[in-house]
């Protein structure tokens, strides 16, 4: 049986007679009456009682005008919901990112949201090297990451350019510094990240590639807790741009130039290839494209 048919099923009854269903569904009477046989041969049962010309239901045909009814309902509200969610008042977002990359989504986030306040939006937490997975896992929709994913089955958009800042204590005696070579840094006590990376990757083989020693007295496992680490006179740091904007404005650190590394760092956001995406999705990407014609270090560069 389909929809259709119950739907004739309910308007015979209604409407009590086929002419007058008929009319009500705009089809002819013989239409009616050819899929209300053939719902009666699907059901083995028959529906209405052949005796009665104004369209009383049997037994069967109550029990099954019931579900009918409840089916019909339900049909509607999956229209309503899909169109809802067209019309983006209401939805689900699932976004990945980790501590760093996370800072770069929120000035877009709260346009999202003024824009589109009944679509919920998830981002969690997760290590950048798994983000990838987390995406192709349907576990989340897109995935925010430091680096070019080297898959075939995700497409990738670079959406913000950032650097690493070597940033220390105001009273720290490079701060004056209007620059600093790799070499001077041998005798300063770095404070590390502790979560492997690209970037710590390519801090370590700079500071080999130089001959340089990098002492790395302490390392702790968010940027929060090394930024104010450092802030209360402990050692220095190479950190993203973006976490440290505001203590840099406040005169808590201060970032000094270091010639042998200018490192830029592009965040990506990645998504599945060959998935269609939701429309809360589509939104929150052409939120990210307006914002690379608006703000200096947003872009909107498709990868593939």
């Amino acid at each position: 049986m389909d929809l259709d048919q119950l739907e004739t099923l309910l308007a015979v009854a209604k409407e009590r007679g086929f002419s007058r269903a008929a009319q009500r569904l705009h089809r002819t009477q013989p239409a009616i009456s050819q899929s209300v046989r053939r719902l009666e041969e699907e059901t083995g049962e028959q529906l209405f009682d052949r005796s009665s010309h104004d369209g009383v239901l049997t037994e069967a045909g109550r029990v099954l005008y019931d579900y009918a009814e409840r089916l019909l309902n339900l049909r509607g509200e999956a229209r309503d919901a899909l169109i809802e969610l067209r019309q983006m008042q209401r939805g689900r977002l699932m976004v990945a990112a980790n501590e760093f990359t996370c800072l770069c989504l929120l000035p877009v986030l709260n346009v999202f949201r003024r824009l589109h306040p009944m679509v919920h939006v998830t981002v969690q937490r997760s290590l950048a090297s798994r983000i990838p997975e987390d995406v192709l896992k349907h576990s989340v929709e897109l995935g925010l990451v430091p680096y070019r994913p080297d898959h075939p089955q995700l497409r990738s958009t670079v959406v913000y350019r950032d650097e690493l800042v070597f940033v220390v204590q105001p009273r720290h005696p490079l701060a004056a510094a209007k620059s600093v070579s790799i070499r001077q840094l041998g005798t300063v006590d770095f404070v590390a990240h502790n979560v492997p990376s690209a970037y710590r990757k390519k801090v370590l083989e700079a500071f080999q590639r130089h001959h340089t020693p990098l002492h790395m007295g302490v390392e702790l496992p968010t940027l929060e807790a090394i930024k104010r680490f450092v802030a209360m006179g402990n050692g220095v740091a190479l950190i993203p741009g973006l976490c440290v904007e505001h203590e840099l404005a406040r005169r808590e650190l201060v970032a000094v130039p270091v010639r042998e590394l200018r490192m830029e760092r592009k965040l990506r956001i990645i998504n599945r290839k060959g998935s269609g995406l939701s429309h809360a999705a589509q939104a929150f990407l052409k939120v990210v494209e307006q914002f690379a014609v608006q703000e200096k270090r947003y872009l909107f560069q498709h990868e593939r």
